[in-house]
């Protein structure tokens, strides 16, 4: 299946558990510009289960409105579990949301290191006071490393709820 069908699909299935469990959720993303909100509102009836999102770019934007510390910034970076922890734990306080969605990487071409090649992406999940991460190194362009983490956060949100 091609990857936006994918996230299509995968963005509607998701919507449809939130809206029978009626749960909420919001985005802190950073890499994906907002790939997963858009993703989510793209379904008719969507302000059921999402009314904010917060797309956090900058590492003053994780600061301001998530709560992101400077000293985790300055110690692991912005690409980092430790920063996607406190993203979606801030996330989820600031939009009063049940499950939060944190995405944080190097989507390339530039911006890589050696220990942070381009492709890789921290996400963390908060449900119901409950945090999870991921990491992934995905490979491809830009755009492809951005549809990528989208399609694998909207999957691993749906396992968390189905679990």
């Amino acid at each position: 299946m091609e990857l936006q069908q994918q996230v299509s699909t995968l963005a509607s299935k998701l919507g449809a558990i939130l809206a029978d469990k009626r749960l909420t959720i919001t985005t802190a993303e950073s890499c994906t510009g907002g790939g997963v909100s858009y993703a989510l509102t793209d379904t008719s009836g969507s302000s059921r289960y999402i009314d904010r999102c917060f797309v956090t770019y900058s590492n003053e934007a994780k600061q301001a409105l998530l709560g992101v510390t400077e000293s985790t910034l300055q110690t692991y970076g912005a690409v980092s579990e430790q920063t996607v922890l406190e993203m979606c734990a801030g996330a989820a306080k600031a939009a009063n949301a049940d499950l939060a969605i944190a995405i944080s990487g190097v989507a390339g071409p530039t911006g890589g290191s050696d220990e942070k090649p381009v492709g890789t992406v921290w996400f963390g999940l908060f449900l119901s006071g409950k945090q999870h991460t991921y990491h992934c190194v995905f490979t491809g362009n830009r755009a492809e490393i951005r549809e990528q983490a989208v399609v694998f956060s909207l999957e691993k949100s749906i396992e968390l709820l189905n679990s």
